[in-house]
């Protein structure tokens, strides 16, 4: 059968600018919910404190306000007291990286720096001291430094101090919060009223149990009237509920806890400022002035707090603890920052051959160097071999560690994690196991 011939088109080819196949697109229906505002990062923030599937360590002791500052605890895992942890998750002292998540309950290894710094709360609290300690950590990632300021934090709740925490210097530094120049200020000064506002519910929340016993006892300039008998936690909380009165609200609080202790009633407690991640607080910021110049971060109103305390050029009317921490896990560059820690540090030991040489060709910023000044350096390296076997039969205790804790794995596991480096044995024994 012949084939059948095509059909000769009449038409001709299609004009120009015409299209004959015309199809329609299908529209894809997009069903799930987007995240609210902050709620991608709240649970990339998220801190697990509890694992149901771990095994609860028989005879674990809990740190309280007496054992805390005694001696003869090193290499002991202690516990966390839940109203402690509370306390802590207020201030924002957790951290999402620390292993908290495989365990019962929150507990952490009493080492040598923990005993140092329960031996500098005890100093505070005499009363010929009353000093203000200053000290900055440092070490290689890993090494415990956030882990250090918990648990100073918390021998500083259980004693009865007020604590205030920046838990991220990057959040102060990053332009992701609203600021504005404070007004009189020389050279001018830049208030962050929404971080403030945060900040002051968190001081309220976390120090309820000392705060609420306290009352205000002078008179303050303030936008809004105050009731006179406040307490002030209430205060904190008024304060905290609009940010436009966060800032001279925070600065009354302060100065009702800058009150010296007398015998007339007025007895204010030590206080404990800590701030993790200095090294962002130490050049310019992302903010920008009014000409378009960057902000050096000293010129923001609470890195200028922090820092007239941690140089030393203010001191707590009733004695405490001004403690900075290195991220090395999110660290931007402050060349002047690590000059002025090995300088500090070279300084304390007094190995003055030592001393960092500073490039004569580079400008040194000397505000950095003036808010280190005199900032003793406490520098965390890996646990001992005893301490390792301390926190690795607690470990085995709670499940997590299926070998029997013998000196010859002790051993293995200390030179795997970099001579003793907490978390990296904390990985190669509980993370990392078969």
């Amino acid at each position: 059968m012949p084939a059948k011939k095509k059909g000769v088109s009449m038409t001709g080819p299609p004009q120009k600018g015409i299209k004959n196949l015309r199809m329609k697109k299908k529209m894809r229906v997009n069903m799930t919910k987007p995240p609210a505002p902050g709620e991608r990062k709240a649970m990339r923030k998220r801190v697990v404190f509890s694992n149901t599937n771990a095994l609860v360590v028989p005879g674990l002791q809990d740190v309280n306000a007496q054992n805390c500052v005694q001696s003869g605890l090193e290499g002991q895992v202690l516990g966390i007291p839940g109203p402690t942890i509370d306390q802590l998750t207020a201030v924002g002292a957790f951290q999402s990286s620390q292993g908290w998540r495989f365990f019962r309950r929150p507990a952490a290894l009493v080492r040598r720096e923990t005993a140092e710094m329960a031996r500098l709360i005890a100093d505070v609290e005499s009363v010929e001291s009353r000093r203000t300690m200053r000290k900055i950590l440092v070490g290689e990632q890993g090494s415990g430094k956030s882990t250090l300021v918990l648990q100073t934090m918390a021998m500083a709740f259980l004693r009865g101090w007020v604590v205030i925490n920046f838990p991220d210097a990057q959040e102060l530094a990053i332009s992701h919060t609203e600021y504005g120049p404070i007004p009189g200020t020389n050279p001018t000064q830049y208030s962050q009223k929404i971080y403030t506002a945060d900040l002051l519910s968190q001081v309220a929340r976390a120090n309820r149990p000392v705060l609420s016993k306290l009352q205000i006892s002078q008179k303050h300039n303030l936008p809004v009237p105050v009731q006179r008998n406040i307490s002030l936690d209430r205060f904190a909380e008024q304060g905290a509920s609009d940010p436009e009165l966060a800032w001279p609200f925070f600065q009354a609080l302060w100065s009702e806890l800058m009150q010296p202790s007398t015998g007339d009633g007025v007895n204010r407690p030590p206080v404990m400022l800590a701030l993790d991640g200095v090294h962002h607080i130490m050049k310019n910021s992302n903010y920008m002035s009014a000409d378009f110049k960057p902000i050096h971060a000293h010129d923001l109103a609470l890195v200028s707090f922090f820092t007239s305390y941690l140089s030393g050029s203010q001191s707590l009317a009733n004695g405490g603890l001004v403690i900075a921490a290195v991220s090395e896990s999110n660290r931007p560059n402050s060349e002047s920052l690590d000059f002025a820690i090995g300088s500090n540090e070279a300084a304390q030991q007094g190995q003055q051959e030592q001393m960092p040489y500073w490039d004569p060709y580079k400008k040194l910023d000397d505000r950095v160097m003036q808010s280190m000044s005199g900032v003793e350096v406490l520098r965390l390296g890996g646990l001992s071999k005893g301490d390792a076997k301390a926190i690795m039969e607690y470990y085995a205790k709670s499940g997590m560690l299926r070998q029997s804790v013998s000196d010859a794995l002790v051993a293995e596991k200390w030179a795997l994690s970099g001579r003793g480096i907490i978390g990296a044995l904390e990985k190669n024994s509980v993370m990392w196991r078969l």
